[in-house]
């Protein structure tokens, strides 16, 4: 159960607001964005999902820059109230098409429509985009999705001015095309999270990925689909290591630790033939979700050196390679490296005539920060940092980096 619900720009402006039980007052939208933004607690950079503030407890995800937000007075499951979160924001999207800013104050009452079908009275009703079909009357405003950056983890990659994958499902599931056509579409994308670390000497020591099979469906009359999986997909290694399983089931076979799917989908041929059967709903859902620790080639490679460079002082330097062909190009990388909580400053040096590139010192929780705007396959980038202690260190190592982009 919960009181309010609203969203937030990233510079605190109210664009939804709907208060479905008077139970909390009304300027919680503002106490909340003060209390992210000025988050000093136990030296975090960022405010934790979900945080308690005179009695009232806020739930918040974030969503192509957008602050989706729930408060309540009572004790509800944190994860619950989380994934509710993520599905008003997937529906408002299906709904919309594109979710932005400005989406969302162009269409403020299909927005609101959506919001009194899917909560009623602080209960959750349904999340189904194919189910809501039936209670919505409004019809959306078409946005351009042309000049809006995209934010979501598939646009990491392009291959030459094409962006892999495609970004054509940026309409709504109840809008036509012109002259009343209906859209007969199904677009599917594999996004994957790949986790790896990397020793001192830049060999891998763990490597795993997460995964997920997106489908989003424009299909008229509910027909049935099949999907076909890589036959030599295997699930499960029995206890067996990976290098044995390969050499059982030879060098191309694809071995996911496990994995789960949509409830749409049957199973019936799967063990014959890896395919899936399925309905397609409405609107964008996950096909299949899984995880692997294969040994696998990562998309980008790290060196890390340490040297001493005087009396409480250190250098660091990085070499940044990118694994893949030089046609492809990866956006906004943005690599962070936790230091010693003793550090007080540092000063960067980056390669002579290099543009696209910022650094960061973030002296709160101790770590810096690499941008890289546009980063080429092939190619390597080298960063200097010089540290000031304020004592002196024993043994520093490299420590682990995290990848990602905004």
């Amino acid at each position: 159960m919960i009181s309010q619900f609203f969203v937030l720009s990233q510079r605190g402006d109210n664009i939804v607001f709907r208060d479905y039980r008077g139970e909390v007052a009304k300027g919680s939208a503002e106490i909340f964005f003060r209390k992210v933004k000025f988050w000093k607690e136990d030296g975090q950079e960022e405010a934790p999902p979900v945080f308690n503030v005179d009695g009232v407890n806020y739930f918040h995800v974030k969503v192509v820059g957008l602050l989706f937000v729930a408060t309540t007075r009572v004790n509800v499951s944190p994860s619950l109230v989380l994934e509710l979160l993520q599905r008003i924001a997937r529906v408002i999207k299906d709904y919309l098409g594109v979710l932005s800013e400005d989406s969302l104050r162009k269409n403020f009452v299909l927005v609101y429509e959506l919001l009194d079908e899917v909560i009623d009275f602080g209960y959750m009703q349904t999340t189904s985009t194919e189910v809501l079909k039936s209670y919505i009357f409004n019809e959306p405003i078409v946005v351009d999705a042309a000049r809006l950056q995209p934010l979501g983890p598939a646009a990491i990659f392009m291959q030459g001015t094409k962006r892999m994958p495609g970004t054509a499902i940026t309409k709504s599931v109840v809008a036509n095309e012109p002259g009343g056509r209906k859209r007969e579409e199904i677009f599917v994308d594999i996004i994957e999270k790949i986790s790896v670390t990397f020793s001192s000497s830049g060999y891998i020591l763990t490597s795993e990925i997460d995964g997920t099979i997106q489908m989003k469906s424009y299909l008229t009359g509910n027909p049935e689909i099949r999907l076909a999986l890589n036959e030599d997909l295997s699930i499960g290694r029995g206890g067996e290591s990976a290098n044995d399983y390969r050499s059982s089931y030879g060098s191309g076979a694809v071995i996911l630790d496990d994995c789960n799917f949509h409830e749409s989908v049957r199973l019936d041929s799967f063990d014959m033939d890896r395919t899936l059967a399925l309905v397609p709903p409405d609107g964008e859902f996950p096909v299949m979700n899984y995880r692997m620790t294969q040994e696998f080639k990562p998309p980008f490679h790290i060196n890390c050196l340490i040297e001493e460079a005087g009396h409480l002082k250190a250098e660091v330097i990085l070499k940044v390679r990118a694994e893949f062909p030089s046609n492809i190009t990866a956006n906004t990388v943005v690599l962070e490296m936790p230091l010693p909580k003793y550090t007080t400053r540092a000063s960067f040096e980056l390669e002579p005539g290099v543009t696209g590139q910022r650094t960061d010192f973030k002296g709160a929780n101790k770590k810096l920060e690499w941008d890289l705007e546009k980063f080429v396959g092939g190619v390597e980038h080298t960063l200097r940092a010089k540290l000031t202690f304020s004592q002196e260190l024993h043994g520093m190592h490299c420590p682990l980096f995290n990848f990602w982009r905004e």
